[in-house]
């Protein structure tokens, strides 16, 4: 369970919004199912998100326990993130906003959307959801034990 204290509300949507409701979380969390894992990788996005908003949200999110880092094993300067289950859990509201975009927002999507968009078209989203949360623990725990780490 996550510890909160200094919330505003006792509304668990309005905690949650406090938590992740900013689009910086978001984007992050949807990189990190992307296996982005690094500092650079996130910068490097197509969202130009700065360096002081990304140190923000990147210890936003592991105080409040969806993300968590490990050095890299040969420069210990550099953090490889990772998503804990109860960013893993997010996944869900993230393909329900994409998909909602795409129905709703007349634009120009980037290709990656595009790609997302066919793999996903005429599957069922249950399964889809659950298999990409399935995909993303492998990932996850195949990394964390190649750098003998557990959760």
């Amino acid at each position: 369970m996550i510890k909160i204290t200094d919330n505003r509300s006792s509304c668990p949507l309005s905690t949650a919004l406090e938590i992740i409701g900013d689009q910086w979380s978001l984007i992050l969390i949807r990189n990190l199912f992307m296996q982005q894992t690094t500092f650079s990788e996130f910068r490097e996005g197509p969202e130009k998100i700065s360096t002081n908003i990304l140190t923000d949200r990147l210890k936003r999110l592991k105080k409040f326990q969806i993300i968590d880092f490990v050095t890299h094993p040969n420069n210990k300067k550099v953090k490889i993130y990772f998503l804990k289950d109860a960013g893993i859990d997010l996944y869900p509201m993230i393909y329900e906003l994409s998909i909602w975009g795409k129905k709703y927002f007349e634009m120009e999507f980037h290709p990656i959307a595009i790609d997302w968009f066919k793999a996903a078209e005429g599957r069922d989203a249950t399964e889809l959801i659950a298999e990409i949360s399935e995909e993303y623990k492998s990932f996850r725990d195949q990394f964390l034990q190649k750098q003998k780490v557990s959760l």
